[in-house]
């Protein structure tokens, strides 16, 4: 779920499908997997949803994810939906659950001795850390680690991921320059991949560095590149979220006629998917 371009608190739900790219799949002929594809289904689902914004739902079909995961007793499900779950609790607030399920993540992925799983794992928690109420201080930290970590990862999608948490931590600290820098690393592999929902947030993730800096033009365009992309995949959450952003953009600079249209337009679209507190949400913030 996108919102607004505020600190870096707000942007808690990055989408998570991001954690899907692990080689746990299971593979082989004549076998049977009735149990690991199930927790595969529910595990992508989930991640749909929240990155659709229904976190209710995408934890209930986690949960389920994770029933199934230890049905098969496989690790790396168990990993994988375990991050997964730990990062929509983040974003519905339910800090010290979030801590204690990335922990669980984190200890099955070094008990596998998957050393790209554990530092997947490692840098999920390192993205709680700066997401947590009180993080700002850990971002220097969090950018020395995932770098780090990022070095044995092989899978695009997953270093895709890391140099988003990096750009989320270089813009904690104000370093916009760098932030692009790495949220555009993030973006050339999705636009590789075809991966555009994924492209969409990437450009979110510059519009805000930009608008943070004061480049409210460039902000602009970055919001048009993400709003293109999401009408492409028809994906609505992403496009009220835009329109919002955009209105914030608007209002800072100075614009208070093309906020409001902006704020409407979110509106709209927020109250055609049934979410009527982020349709109320967004009107509320036309002064």
């Amino acid at each position: 779920m996108r919102t607004g371009m505020g600190p870096v608190a707000v942007l808690a739900s990055l989408a998570l499908i991001f954690a899907q790219g692990c080689s746990t799949r299971p593979g082989g002929r004549g076998d049977v997997y009735d149990t690991r594809i199930r927790a595969e289904t529910q595990l992508e689902l989930g991640n749909r949803q929240a990155d659709r914004g229904d976190l209710d739902a995408a934890l209930a079909l986690l949960d389920e994810a994770m029933r199934f995961a230890v049905l098969a007793d496989d690790s790396g499900l168990r990993v994988r939906a375990g991050l997964s779950r730990g990062n929509v609790l983040l974003s519905l607030g339910r800090a010290d659950e979030a801590r204690a399920g990335m922990n669980l993540a984190v200890e099955e992925a070094l008990r596998t001795g998957d050393r790209e799983l554990a530092a997947l794992a490692r840098i999920h928690e390192a993205r709680r850390r700066l997401l947590s109420p009180g993080g700002a201080g850990a971002a220097g930290g969090v950018v020395e680690e995932v770098s780090r970590e990022m070095a044995l990862l092989r899978d695009p999608v997953q270093v895709a991921f890391a140099w988003t948490v990096v750009a989320l931590a270089e813009g904690e600290l104000g370093r916009y320059d760098r932030a692009e820098a790495a949220a555009r690393r993030s973006l050339a592999a999705h636009e590789r991949g075809r991966r555009l929902e994924l492209a969409a947030f990437d450009w979110f993730m510059i519009a805000s560095f930009r608008s943070r800096s004061g480049d409210f033009a460039g902000a602009r365009l970055a919001l048009e590149a993400s709003m293109s992309l999401d009408r492409r995949v028809e994906n609505s959450w992403g496009l009220a979220s835009g329109w919002r952003a955009l209105g914030d953009v608007e209002r800072r600079a100075g614009n208070p006629d093309a906020a409001r249209a902006a704020y409407a337009r979110a509106s709209e679209i927020f109250r055609a998917l049934g979410n009527y507190r982020a349709a109320d949400e967004a009107l509320s913030r036309v002064e």
